[in-house]
């Protein structure tokens, strides 16, 4: 990525020329995965052959927060972003999610598997708002960032990733423990052969 492009989301996120002054961020945000495919779409014949997945995914997730913040209602710059813009991003995503998280009341409350359906509502799945609050605090640090001021390593962001985790867990029955390595047992050493073998 370009290293000046920090400063150029920057003064991208500062055009207020883009939409309505009227429109809220609601109204004026589009569909994210339709934000993510123009985004990567427009940038893909720009950027080298040879990235990985994870650099693709990366990119277009930084392309988008950065849409973001231009559509937002007064525009952002990313200077003046914060924890609690992060947040308000991860909770407009969850208007795109796909995965049931069951409510208290609901009769399906902890079940992994619900045999009918139920008027709950789609969020954002943990691990996936995770993994992407992982690829931008990269992206915000490549791309000019100061580490010290990164607002995806907030101390906010951080906690309400911990609270989706563990809501997500008890109503979906679903546990997010991490998994612990299986170690081979130890191996008793060779015994050299006693006196009697011989």
């Amino acid at each position: 990525m370009d290293p000046n492009s920090f400063q150029d989301l920057d003064s991208l996120s500062t055009d207020s020329g883009t939409l309505n002054d009227a429109a809220s961020v609601s109204a004026a945000a589009t569909n994210y995965s339709s934000i993510a495919a123009a985004t990567s779409s427009s940038s893909s014949s720009s950027s080298p052959a040879a990235l990985s997945r994870y650099e693709n995914q990366k990119r277009r997730d930084w392309n988008t927060f950065g849409q973001y913040l231009r559509n937002h209602r007064p525009p952002l710059s990313l200077s003046r972003c914060s924890g609690a813009h992060v947040l308000e991003f991860l909770r407009y995503l969850d208007q795109f999610g796909k995965t049931k998280v069951h409510t208290q009341l609901c009769p399906f409350f902890g079940y992994p598997n619900p045999p009918a359906p139920c008027p709950c509502p789609l969020r954002q799945a943990w691990g996936s708002l995770d993994a992407l609050v992982g690829r931008l605090r990269a992206a915000f640090e490549e791309n000019g960032g100061n580490p010290e001021a990164n607002p995806f390593a907030a101390r906010a962001v951080r906690l309400y990733l911990r609270e989706v985790r563990d809501l997500q867990s008890k109503a979906r029955g679903v546990s997010y423990e991490k998994k612990k390595r299986k170690r081979p047992p130890p191996q008793a050493p060779a015994l050299p052969p006693s006196s009697e073998d011989q």
